[in-house]
């Protein structure tokens, strides 16, 4: 299939992006260090002496995959490109390493902090966009398409660049130059009815399948996935020992699940694995775990100032269990089908034992608070109470947050021991996985949370102590109670009406409607003169509560296995009517969002002071300049498809 760009929403605001002269940002894809010149060359040359040796196998196997029809080889050359593709990630990283002038050593002591996971870049071949340019220029326009030869190479200049960018910011200019250079172009070269006859290749970024297309979505969906990738290598060389390493990793993991999120949203079709809907999800999901990661850490830096505060081990308590739970989420996401089939089981074990380490240190903080004083004011009350009970929907809270030192020293040591239980899990986990075992880092750090927790766990143990050992409650986290639910039906795009509750009793022929569909689950059909109609239910709405507990999220069977255990006193149904749309305020033809300008879009842009910056290709401009004799005049009637 091929990839294609949704032209639905309000674009990505590449349309009005504007690049400046291009050799000023291609210094972005050298990152040469003038210290100890002669060792780093010759590791240099080693490197690269490997990379080529790389190179020439995954070349032979991509022959051999592309000629080959029989499964079994297919599968095996697969696996091998995998292999290949992996190697040269690593040979790439260790040779950007070597022109850092950031030590990324960190001694064996309380600020070591937790390995991230770093996405790798996705390799293409070289492009020849001159040959396609030109004769488009000249039998399409009408002009000597050998006049832009400048222009041209520049452009592919820029694209050679943007295939080895540095892991920096001047690497993230350079990918976002290129970006809004395909922009462009395909507003200007590329349509339905013609287009340059180029042939994007690329490797897919996970299992290092090659994947091609004539498709300059594919193009720009792979310059935008290595934006988001890019985003992911710089966040996990930051320094997050100190605030600002800790705020700047925070910043680049959220771009790079921006990154990701618009690439699912805006592209769809994609030919390789890295870029499905699915991969893009789980990655959408590993970021904003690890960027909740760097907050946490964050916020423990700045506790380390005042540890005897009861109120910030309480709030260490609600970011570990929050971030416990995003890598929960990434967990099941690895876990399932088509994504576990590429993504590497290292990553899948690594997001397992962040769930189960930042849990224990969820309750290792819980207990640090019980720890702190024996009582609090009403109003800090409850707050605590608030994290160690589960909120319920139909049942008031009460008190369970002791007040006695002695009740609080027996619900901490229950906190404790769940901790400790927690990190020894992480650490069998952690020992399961031959390639984590390597990771030295991640065993320091969950060594050290264990041994924390067992020695707060003796301090508090008394030979005496012969009480029952208390169960302690799951953390919980105090972040706002949004409106939940599944997308597609509950969002501001759509309208609806929530009827009920709706008492109903089992009639003759049951309660007169049948279901289909897993969350939310839909009235399919409702029978006439049943129970279900007298009681105003419709064909098309959803069930979004059963006996006041809301069930958005489940499963036909689940709903259908409620309602069956239904006795006579019958059953208190809530439900939703989709309410249709408004009418669309024009018929007619409408251009992509991409190509709409500033003024269609219903707001202006205020003209800079400075002249702007000429495009790489900056088509029909030339052609106008030398008639006028000067530079071309400003469009006023907003338009041409190229203004703001």
């Amino acid at each position: 299939m091929i990839l294609e760009e949704r032209p639905d929403g309000q674009g990505t605001g590449e349309d009005s992006a504007r690049v400046q002269a291009a050799p000023s940002v291609l210094k972005g894809c050298d990152s040469l260090v003038q210290t100890q010149h002669g060792q780093l060359q010759s590791c240099r040359a080693h490197l690269h002496q490997q990379i080529s040796k790389e190179l020439r196998m995954r070349a032979g196997a991509e022959n051999l995959y592309r000629a080959t029809s029989n499964s079994w080889v297919r599968e095996t050359v697969a696996l091998e490109l995998s292999y290949v593709n992996s190697n040269l990630q690593l040979l790439k990283e260790e040779l950007a390493g070597l022109g850092s002038s950031v030590d990324m050593d960190q001694p064996e002591s309380e600020s070591v902090t937790v390995p991230m996971i770093p996405l790798g870049l996705k390799e293409t071949k070289e492009l020849d966009w001159a040959t396609a340019l030109k004769e488009l220029i000249t039998e399409h326009f009408g002009e000597d398409g050998a006049s832009y030869e400048t222009e041209i190479q520049e452009l592919e200049d820029l694209r050679q660049a943007t295939r080895t960018p540095s892991r920096d910011e001047v690497g993230l200019e350079l990918l976002a130059a290129y970006y809004s250079q395909l922009c462009f172009l395909e507003a200007r070269f590329f349509s339905p009815a013609r287009s340059p006859g180029l042939l994007f290749h690329w490797y897919d970024s996970l299992t290092g399948v090659p994947a091609q297309q004539r498709a300059l979505a594919f193009e720009k969906g792979s310059v935008l996935f290595n934006i988001g990738a890019l985003h992911t290598q710089i966040g996990a060389r930051q320094n997050r020992s100190c605030a600002e390493g800790t705020s700047h990793a925070t910043e680049s993991f959220q771009r790079a699940a921006g990154a990701f999120r618009l690439l699912r949203e805006k592209f769809s079709h994609a030919p390789s694995p890295d870029m499905s809907a699915t991969s893009l999800s789980m990655l959408e999901q590993l970021m904003a775990a690890q960027a909740q990661e760097c907050i946490f850490k964050g916020l423990s830096l700045s506790a380390s100032a005042a540890p005897d505060s009861c109120q910030a081990q309480l709030h260490l308590a609600q970011e570990a269990a929050q971030v416990a739970t995003e890598y929960g989420l990434v967990h099941r996401a690895m876990s399932q089908p088509p994504v576990q089939d590429y993504v590497p089981a290292s990553w899948t074990t690594l997001a397992h034992v962040k769930a189960e380490h930042f849990r224990a240190l969820a309750h290792y903080h819980a207990a640090m608070a019980l720890c702190k004083g024996s009582s609090a004011a009403k109003g800090e009350l409850s707050k605590q109470e608030q994290i160690f009970q589960a909120p319920t929907s139909h049942e008031p809270r009460g008190p369970t947050l002791p007040q006695q030192p002695e009740a609080r020293r027996r619900l901490a040591k229950a906190h404790l021991k769940r901790a400790i239980l927690g990190q020894e899990e992480a650490l069998r986990l952690h020992a399961l996985c031959r390639v984590l075992r390597k990771v030295d880092l991640l065993h320091i750090v969950v060594t050290q949370a264990l041994r924390r927790s067992l020695a707060k766990y003796s301090e508090l143990e008394r030979e005496d102590d012969f009480f029952e050992a208390v169960e302690a409650p799951d953390i919980q986290h105090l972040y706002p109670c949004l409106p939940q639910g599944p997308l597609s039906v509950f969002s501001t795009k759509n309208q609806w009406r929530l009827l009920g509750p709706v008492h109903m009793t089992r009639g003759e022929t049951g309660f007169g409607f049948t279901l289909r569909g897993d969350s939310p689950v839909l009235i399919a059909a409702v029978v006439p003169g049943g129970q279900a109609e007298a009681a105003g239910l419709k064909e098309g709405d959803y069930i979004v509560s059963v006996n006041g507990q809301p069930c958005k999220w489940w499963k036909h069977v689940e709903v259908v296995a409620q309602l069956r255990g239904m006795g006579e006193e019958g059953v208190n149904l809530q439900v939703v009517s989709l309410l249709p749309g408004p009418e669309p305020r024009s018929t007619g033809a409408r251009r992509p969002a991409l190509l709409r300008s500033h003024r269609e879009c219903g707001f202006e842009t205020p003209t800079p002071a400075r002249a702007r910056p000429w495009l790489v290709l900056g088509w029909s401009r030339k052609a106008k300049q030398g008639k006028m004799g000067g530079q071309p005049q400003p469009c006023t009637s907003g338009d041409c498809g190229t203004c703001p």
